[in-house]
């Protein structure tokens, strides 16, 4: 059947016809002969809204039965509808005529199919798709295309690809309307292959054609494919089409070629709002703001007519530089422009002066919205109070959003998360379950960092786990907050999980899981093996990463591999230099740190409090008292950094360290704030040391007063006492800490070998190759005394022969901990131990010697720093 031309008819044509129809008053609802048709399309199914329009209210409820001999009309006003985009209308309209049994031919058909697709309303178009097979109109071309347009608009791509291959005959738009259904779906790849496929079928494009594939390569990446898409437009003579160039315009800022963005901007003949807008929105998107500026500003001089997209794009431009002077300029010309009644408009506004921190402003401009808020004007308010410290603000709004019924979304649920712990947390979490956002990406990764935060990684661990879509945001808040507790198994467990699911890394990935191995009970081969992963992955050389390779190398004890991933860093930043002066302070290597910390000087780089914690702690290890001091009152007076309490305790274990006691106790009196549990315990360490016994007892007194349950105190004193010989006042520490129920802890040591780490306690038995452990001990202790050792006896704090202790000695945990090393790895092998505590003198004396009799380099962690043993030296120079 070939359809003929509709004739073009007037406005006053329609009037009348509907005021034909309007005389004709039967029953919308009325039984037709045509019943076998009517059964397809039932009125009552279908969902109607109403559309108050004038030019639909005069002709509202104007068809009852229609003859047949009056047809035309009908379908001159059903294309009218249509065009005017009183869609509910033409669709009441195309019921009441299907009712009536007048004869629907394909032009209808097509139309009607068109106004469902608007609608989105798949129901409805699938009963039309029943009147058009029955009708025997389903061949059609333009019935066809209407259909596929339907389905990919109401997002059922395979009925959409179903009616398109069921198709006989296609045109351009037939395939234009699939290639848009797959794009507008987000199926890419499906809308490249499209075009593609319908060139090799001889099937040229359009212009339409052409914009839409463009806008699919933008979302796609495809630099290539984009360009050679490019060279056809120009062939094809279509580069001067106003649509097609904006496209391309489009294309490329997306694809990251501003240039090339430009380019076909300067070169278009015809430019409207939308390229001027698509050129300024491409600079912004790629982060050159004066360029999206100046093109503004000569926009602004070719008299171009400001849209609400330009406001928009511009308005975010603001938001983003904090440019309060042009904002409220622009504020100004939209009202003078009455662009203010648009909601968008209004709160891109607000988000401006959020971002400008005149949260009066904002708050005005969002209550003069009252009766017109939505999800996203009370977003704004929430996120712009977090922004400028007003948490508990923001917190208000949430609950009174939620008291004027407003439905938070994903994006209002990820930011009021941040507002923890102004916000009960369990109490978002429950709203979260309540609006079936648990299972969103965002809302999940904010959720699991908000209990992370908070150290719960357990409940974090379940969020996750519920996510459905994760993303490499989540995967590394996750890791991220394994490595933060220091949980490395855990944190490895859930990168090899995002590697068997073939998520690939990025770099706050391996940041987070080099972070984790950085933690004392990761395994030393742990750190390497993500590091050489980084390296395969090409992102060993981002800034986060090098940065955690140092840290990571410091703290595990290599500090050699930290200082080479140091000197490779083609860009540093602040915790590089901070973590490289503190990672050479902990290893004994005083002077390195500070020709680090006067390197960062020279280079006039930022520090802060954590640059003088590091710089400081050298001092300290190394004995430079005078240079410590120097240090301190450079932070203070040069760079008015406001000393810590961590700062003071660095002061005190300065000249403490150096015997100096009474200058601590100075330090400590003079201190704006008193004194805690740490400073405390470092005097009282010193004091012990140094036999001072009065100021060790005030020590001891102070501190058991902030920390009745700590055995550190008790058990400090009580060597103090037991090292100056008073036994009795030994015995009365002991007996209270029995009273008051505190344990002491059991000093043990650590060591890996073959990817297995062993753990001693002194005198410990239990290991299976504990006797060949006994007799290399036995055999060292004849070696160590042909070395020139004899045992210091003084750090046995027993009151038992001398015989006895030292053979106490002789057990400690970490020379049976060495003793395995040398017998467990081939000769030469670097030996690396962990301690829980401090290293006694005696023991420090005894590896030392080690190191020089079994030619071994043996590196000591313990509570308090790092110690490189190597022939008869170690890296602290004795000032352990």
């Amino acid at each position: 059947m070939v359809l003929r031309p509709v004739r073009k008819i007037s406005l006053t044509e329609i009037y009348r016809t509907a005021k034909f129809f309007q005389q004709t008053q039967i029953s919308f609802h009325s039984k037709t002969s045509n019943q076998s048709q009517a059964a397809a399309l039932k009125p009552e199914t279908l969902s109607l809204g109403h559309e108050p329009t004038s030019f639909s209210e005069s002709h509202h409820h104007v068809f009852g039965e229609l003859p047949q001999r009056k047809h035309s009309g009908y379908n001159h006003l059903l294309f009218e509808y249509s065009r005017n985009n009183l869609n509910v209308d033409a669709l009441n309209l195309f019921v009441r005529i299907h009712s009536s049994g007048f004869p629907i031919d394909g032009s209808s058909l097509s139309c009607v199919l068109k106004v469902c697709g608007c609608l989105i309303d798949q129901n409805a178009g699938k009963q039309v798709h029943c009147c058009c097979i029955k009708s025997g109109f389903v061949e059609d071309v333009s019935v066809g295309t209407s259909l596929v347009d339907l389905y990919m608009k109401t997002e059922n791509v395979v009925n959409g690809k179903k009616v398109f291959n069921e198709m006989p005959e296609k045109n351009v738009v037939s395939w234009t309307s699939l290639l848009a259904g797959y794009s507008r779906n987000g199926l890419v790849v499906q809308a490249i292959e499209t075009f593609f496929r319908m060139q090799a079928e001889g099937i040229k494009p359009n212009p339409l054609t052409f914009a839409t594939v463009l806008g699919a390569l933008a979302d796609d990446g495809a630099v290539a494919k984009g360009i050679q898409v490019h060279s056809m437009v120009i062939k094809n003579g279509f580069e001067s089409t106003t649509f097609v160039s904006n496209s391309l315009i489009h294309m490329y800022s997306k694809l990251g070629m501003v240039r090339g963005a430009r380019a076909i901007f300067d070169s278009a003949e015809n430019r409207d709002a939308v390229s001027w807008n698509g050129l300024i929105a491409g600079f912004v998107s790629n982060g050159l703001d004066i360029e999206a500026l100046k093109v503004f500003y000569q926009m602004r001089l070719a008299g171009v007519k400001l849209t609400q997209m330009i406001f928009a794009t511009i308005l975010k431009l603001c938001a983003r530089l904090k440019e309060l002077g042009l904002a409220r300029q622009l504020h100004s010309r939209i009202v003078k422009d009455g662009f203010d009644s648009d909601l968008t408009i209004r709160t891109a506004v607000m988000v401006v002066y959020t971002k400008c921190n005149e949260m009066d402003d904002a708050l005005i401009l969002f209550y003069t919205m009252h009766g017109v808020w939505n999800v996203v004007s009370w977003t704004a308010m929430i996120s712009g109070y977090l922004q400028n410290g007003g948490a508990e603000q923001a917190v208000n709004l949430f609950c009174q959003m939620r008291r004027e019924g407003v439905r938070p979304n994903h994006f209002t649920y990820s930011t009021v998360l941040t507002a923890h712990p102004t916000a009960s947390l369990v109490q978002i979490h429950a709203q979260v379950i309540k609006t079936n956002y648990e299972n969103s990406p965002s809302v999940g990764t904010a959720l699991l960092d908000a209990y992370i935060k908070i150290g719960n990684t357990c409940e974090a661990a379940k969020v996750f786990e519920l996510i459905e879509e994760r993303d490499i945001v989540a995967w590394s808040a996750m890791l991220g907050g394994y490595a933060q507790t220091g949980d490395t198994e855990g944190a490895v467990k859930v990168f090899l999980q995002l590697a068997k699911e073939g998520v690939r890394p990025n770099e706050f990935t391996f940041c987070s899981v080099v972070n984790a191995c950085a933690s004392p009970t990761a395994a030393v081969e742990q750190g390497k093996q993500f590091h050489a992963s980084s390296i395969k992955s090409g992102y060993n050389n981002a800034l986060c990463v090098s940065s955690a390779l140092v840290t990571m190398y410091a703290k595990r004890g290599n500090i050699a591999s930290a200082n080479e991933v140091f000197k490779r860093q083609s860009e540093r930043d602040l915790v590089s230099w901070n973590s490289m002066i503190s990672g050479y302070a902990q290893h004994g290597y005083g002077k390195k740190a500070l020709k680090v910390f006067e390197d960062m000087r020279l280079r006039k780089m930022e520090m802060d409090g954590i640059t003088f914690i590091g710089v400081i702690s050298a001092c300290t290890h190394a004995g430079l008292v005078e240079e410590g001091e120097r240090y301190f009152n450079m932070m203070v007076k040069n760079l008015s950094i406001k000393p810590t309490m961590e700062h003071y305790s660095c002061m005190v274990d300065l000249y403490s360290r150096a015997g100096m006691l009474e200058k601590a106790m100075d330090l400590i009196n003079t201190m704006p704030s008193p004194a805690g549990a740490t400073i405390w315990r470092t005097l009282l360490a010193a004091c012990r040391v140094h036999l001072n016994v009065d100021l060790g007892k005030l020590a001891a007194e102070n501190l058991i007063s902030l920390q009745p349950q700590d055995s550190a105190a008790y058990v400090l004193l009580s060597n103090m006492y037991a090292a100056a010989g008073n036994w009795k006042e030994r015995a009365k520490v002991r007996k209270l800490m029995d009273e008051r129920k505190v344990k002491k802890e059991a000093g043990y040591s650590w060591i890996e070998v073959k990817n297995k780490t062993y753990s001693f306690l002194a005198g410990d038995h239990s290991h299976p190759l504990s006797g060949r452990i006994y007799l290399k001990l036995e055999e060292l202790g004849i070696r160590l005394k042909d070395a020139g050792y004899l045992p210091d006896t003084n750090y046995v704090l027993h009151d038992v022969e001398e015989e006895h202790k030292e053979a106490i000695l002789s057990q400690h945990s970490e020379r049976l901990a060495i003793a395995f090393g040398l017998i467990a790895t081939p000769s030469g092998t670097t030996i690396q131990i962990m301690k829980n505590l401090r290293v006694c003198g005696d023991c420090h004396t005894v590896i030392k010697l080690i190191s020089l009799v079994e030619d071994r380099e043996i590196i000591v962690r313990d509570s308090n720093r790092f110690h490189h043993f190597k022939a008869r030296l170690c890296s602290c120079g004795d000032y352990w």
